[in-house]
């Protein structure tokens, strides 16, 4: 189990668990950046790993407040849920919340739906043009190593040139837990403060921190159809076809992404320690085991990361 590695802390007799080394790692990562960085902002979609990210934020700088802006890239295909987490998140930190809307993107021509329906994909240009008008050379990320093969290969400053775009063959050392900022006008950096952390990493410290969450999270029941493999949810951006059936399941979300591609799972794992018992036993990753978009190819996910994806 992921939390049972202890180390002495010195000279106290106490021993420090997993958890609280990654706490500090992360939160000694997020104070690096204000002190290197001029004008950082957070990526916050309201999921649960950029929840964790905001949530060390906010230890990091107690009792002051978050001195960043977050971003949101609204893709308009959100979970209603997720939104309005968002917003009341936002207003209870008293953080100031900067939106990039694919929609808009699409109303003026800029990008086009895709054949498939999904707009994941198309985040990257709103991304980038929302780093750009923020004048952000800091961009804190929620992405972990665990969770796909591209971002495994991903070190926790990971540069970004004039384009947004990643060379995963031209990356900085970091050694010693020394962390290269070094830019040029126009270059930015992402920061992954978790990028260390599992998911049973990220449900213990949730439950550990009593940390508020979407409720999809949690067991619930919904209108859902069975396709690749995954119950996708009933809703206007995601409607069946004539030959998938609509059931009611009590199902929850290991990921909140798109609806029209995020599976739900089934389970009736209602609270957060339920939810840790599950985690512990799945043999798959919440983004191969509920994420349409990552199974386009073997390099999905690496392909949009070059072209400036998260």
């Amino acid at each position: 189990m992921s939390d049972t590695l202890t180390v002495p802390r010195a000279g106290t007799g106490q021993r420090l668990s997993t958890l609280d080394l990654l706490e500090a790692e992360a939160i000694h990562v997020i104070r690096e950046v204000v002190a290197e960085f001029d004008r950082p902002v957070l990526l916050f979609s309201g999921g649960k790993d950029s929840v964790v990210v905001l949530h060390l934020a906010a230890k990091a700088f107690l009792p002051g407040r978050v001195p960043f802006p977050v971003l949101h890239v609204d893709t308009g295909h959100n979970f209603p849920e997720v939104i309005r987490f968002r917003d009341e998140t936002v207003e209870r930190l008293g953080l100031t919340l900067e939106v990039a809307r694919v929609q808009d993107y699409i109303d003026d021509g800029r990008l086009h739906e895709r054949a498939d329906g999904t707009r994941n994909p198309l985040q990257t240009l709103p991304l980038l043009d929302g780093i750009a008008a923020g004048r952000h050379d800091a961009v804190f990320g929620g992405a972990r190593r665990d969770e796909d093969k591209a971002r495994a290969k991903e070190r926790i400053f990971s540069l970004r040139d004039e384009f947004g775009q990643w060379d995963p063959r031209n990356q900085r050392p970091e050694l010693w837990s020394l962390y290269n900022g070094r830019h040029t006008p126009g270059q930015h950096v992402r920061v992954f403060p978790i990028s260390n952390w599992t998911e049973l990493d990220i449900w213990r410290y949730i439950e550990r921190e009593n940390i508020p969450l979407p409720p999809l999270y949690f067991a619930h029941e919904r209108e859902v159809y069975r396709r690749d493999g995954m119950w996708r949810a009933v809703s206007p951006v995601s409607e069946p076809r004539a030959d998938e059936t609509v059931e009611k399941r009590v199902v929850r979300y290991r990921t909140v992404g798109d609806m029209s591609c995020t599976g739900a799972v089934e389970s009736t794992s209602a609270h957060v320690s339920d939810i840790v018992a599950e985690v512990a036993v799945s043999t798959l990753t919440e983004r191969g085991a509920t994420r349409a978009d990552d199974r386009i190819s073997e390099a999905a996910m690496e392909d949009r990361k070059k072209d400036g994806y998260f």
